[in-house]
């Protein structure tokens, strides 16, 4: 075993494994990344077919971002943000706020748009996002949401428009069945995925979680099984939909309206990539507005691109969204950002607010209405300077065209998983894909977790030079942006040969 191999067995706890399996063979480790590329002390490449969990959006070592951090490396690599400001962090807080703010998301030639079949024009009082709180990652940026929406809605109800007998019920939180918002004890309250979460359950708040639009799944849809996305063949009447209107209705008659509703848009990752139908996002939003819910959108793995184009502008103009939210029109009151801000560089996260927010946070020294929250490296340096250096590659015509490319061959090169019968589901988000293997595809029936199907094909696309991690029994992939398309044939021929491998005599 190599001597670095060594050093990790000895000495490195790693996130979400367990480790008993680790120590048991000698593990991979990377030394070097060029592109979508990773090479490991063996010489040996590897394709980077999750990002590097879903951080990584240009490709590694990438010249214009490596010299943004060298250019900043001899000025300063870090001074605190508490009482101090600094160069790169104010322009980035700048250039985010211009990015999240397109004519207040007022979209209407989107692919969501033009799918969605909902039963009533949109209402949505959409906010100008105008403050940024820069933090580490992902699961501060929730935590910082949560944060200040809990105390914004202390601050801001009328304590008389409430029942005496409520007036002292504090703010509660609405999130989606199988969400995951990070590993903060804020953040896991938000969550809803018992393997990851039952165990602190002691540590926790109680929040409250609604039915996920979870159309292969889901009860409600009366579909048989085709080969094809399962939003595109869905036979249902909303009911996902009237089910979070009912959860708003019982709580507000309850007397304690939901302070926030926290949703990732178009997609959640970690409860297995299930993607919302067009219109879905649309409609539930504007039952928390018209409820008086603040929204909090977790655009952590979405945001920079990552949910790609309209199709009215794949073969034509190129789109330059870059956030989930606004495929559908929806402006949130709270924005947060982690993992592609720094193109997959450096740790470092946002959270985005709106004016309203941000003023109630105000006042004299010693009315103590400061937020009380921080973090050492807050605004630090080198992150900005490497956000920023993304946010300019992001928003040119190299960049937009690349991630157009590579949205229509990553939907093309996916056809080809539908011949395998444990291929139960493809579901394709812009620049994600989550493929679900399933026993057989007509039944629908799910491998045990304690199978490893999900893990073991992934060790057998390892062995062909390509680099994933499952969900489950569901198999990611959310390559770089720089992807060719020679590269991507070789990830989904991976896939294809992998699942027919480990589950073919099946």
């Amino acid at each position: 075993m190599n001597k670095l191999a060594k050093l990790d067995h000895q000495f490195v706890w790693h996130p979400f494994t367990q480790m008993r399996d680790w120590l048991k063979r000698e593990p991979v480790v990377i030394v070097a990344g060029n592109g979508a590329v990773l090479r490991d002390i063996r010489g040996r490449e590897y394709l980077d077919a999750n990002s590097s969990i879903w951080t990584n959006l240009h490709g590694h070592n990438h010249p214009r971002i490596n010299a943004a951090i060298q250019r900043q490396l001899k000025k300063i690599a870090h001074s605190s943000a508490l009482g101090l400001a600094n160069e790169p962090a104010s322009i980035l807080a700048r250039e985010l706020v211009t990015a999240t703010n397109p004519e207040i998301c007022d979209l209407r030639h989107t692919i969501y748009e033009s799918y969605a079949k909902s039963p009533r024009k949109s209402q949505i009082a959409n906010r100008k996002l105008e403050k940024v709180f820069f933090s580490d990652n992902g699961s501060t940026a929730l935590e910082v949401a949560l944060k200040l929406a809990y105390e914004f809605t202390r601050r801001t109800r009328s304590a008389g428009s409430l029942p005496a007998s409520h007036r002292r019920i504090e703010p509660r939180f609405l999130s989606l069945a199988g969400a995951y918002h990070g590993d903060t004890v804020g953040a896991v309250s938000l969550g809803h995925i018992d393997l990851f979460h039952k165990s602190y359950s002691g540590l926790l708040f109680k929040t409250d979680r609604v039915m996920s639009p979870y159309c292969y799944r889901c009860p409600f849809n009366r579909a048989k099984p085709e080969r094809a996305d399962a939003r595109e063949y869905r036979k249902c009447s909303w009911e996902c939909v009237g089910l979070v209107e009912k959860k708003f209705t019982t709580q507000r008659r309850k007397g304690n309206p939901y302070a926030a509703f926290v949703f990732e848009p178009l997609i959640q990752g970690a409860a297995g990539m299930i993607p919302q139908p067009p219109g879905w996002l649309r409609q539930v939003t504007e039952i928390g507005r018209g409820h008086g819910a603040l929204l909090i959108a977790d655009e952590v793995m979405t945001g920079f691109g990552r949910t790609g184009f309209s199709h009215s502008t794949l073969n034509s103009q190129p789109s330059t969204v870059l956030f989930a939210c606004q495929h559908e029109g929806v402006q949130p009151d709270f924005l947060c950002l982690a993992k592609g801000l720094t193109g997959g560089y450096l740790p470092m996260a946002a959270t985005l607010t709106t004016q309203k927010v941000f003023d109630a946070f105000l006042g004299e020294y010693g009315d103590f209405k400061t937020f009380f929250h921080g973090h050492s490296y807050t605004a630090n340096q080198l992150g900005a300077a490497a956000a920023l250096a993304s946010l300019d590659i992001l928003q040119g015509k190299t960049s937009i065209y690349a991630r157009q490319n590579l949205e229509k061959n990553l939907h093309d090169e996916l056809q080809a998983l539908w011949s395998l019968p444990n291929v139960g589901d493809i579901r394709q988000v812009g620049l994600i894909a989550g493929i679900e293997l399933v026993r057989d595809w007509r039944s629908r029936e799910p491998f045990d977790l304690r199978e490893r199907a999900g893990i073991r094909v992934c060790e057998a696309m390892a062995r062909r030079g390509v680099l994933t991690r499952p969900v489950g029994n569901v198999i990611v992939l959310m390559p770089p942006y720089c992807t060719t398309k020679a590269q991507l044939q070789k990830i989904i021929r991976a896939v294809f040969d992998s699942i027919r491998e480990v589950l073919g005599k099946l």
